[in-house]
């Protein structure tokens, strides 16, 4: 899953994102409000996390932003305040769930995973699918020419992410980023070297090339 987490204090975030991190997800995080709500309105996510008191733009204003503005990703907010009015305003803000901090780990990937998997059931999109190569969002399968593709966690990340931006061009940077969710090291071959392993296993064996190369701009998965 792609998961954006707004959370301004660094050792909840960090134990958040580690992890999620290893439960082989990725998490776009901010730690100001108004900086995950411009996030939030432009990029796509499967689950939000939101904490209630943020700087500039507070959690429940994000929600209320986001549902006015017809996104109905999955919203889990975070917070301290425990009591049940306040519990209650969340969920009436527009979010789906609510957790009070101090938490376990497991249950917030517990109810994170609940969450995106109604998100499915209700768009009834269990899979991308890129001409005749599809990806299961459940079971991870892909498959092409009804043959199934092996593929480890981090090329189907990246494939995954090149397949939610079917015919737009990627960046190295916006690659780097998204995938292995750290900065962008101009010296890395890292995501070449990924680059060239999926191509072996998605294009190499089929007739029809559906990852391409923009010189100069990056890498782009059509399918004409």
């Amino acid at each position: 899953m792609r998961i954006l987490l707004i959370e301004d204090d660094p050792d909840v975030a960090d134990y958040i994102k580690k992890g999620l991190i290893q439960e082989n997800h990725i998490v776009e995080h901010f730690i100001d409000g108004k900086e995950g709500l411009i996030s939030a309105t432009t990029e796509t996510y499967d689950v939000m996390i939101i904490d209630r008191m943020l700087p500039h733009v507070e959690g429940l204003t994000i929600v209320r932003t986001l549902r006015a503005s017809s996104i109905l990703t999955p919203i889990l907010i975070l917070s301290a305040l425990t009591d049940v009015n306040q519990r209650v305003e969340g969920l009436q803000s527009g979010a789906n769930d609510y957790l009070i901090k101090p938490f376990a780990f497991s249950e917030l990937l517990a109810r994170i995973t609940i969450l995106a998997q109604s998100q499915i059931q209700q768009s009834a999109k269990t899979q991308l699918q890129v001409g005749d190569l599809t990806l299961d969002l459940l079971s991870h399968k892909v498959m092409r020419e009804n043959q199934e593709i092996n593929v480890q966690t981090t090329e189907y990340r990246l494939l995954e992410y090149l397949m939610r931006n079917k015919n737009q061009v990627l960046s190295r940077v916006m690659l780097f980023e998204h995938v292995w969710d750290y900065h962008f090291d101009p010296k890395t071959n890292v995501i070449d070297v990924h680059m060239s392993r999926l191509r072996k296993k998605v294009d190499k064996p089929f007739k029809t090339v559906l990852i391409h190369t923009v010189r100069g701009a990056g890498y782009v998965i059509k399918d004409s």
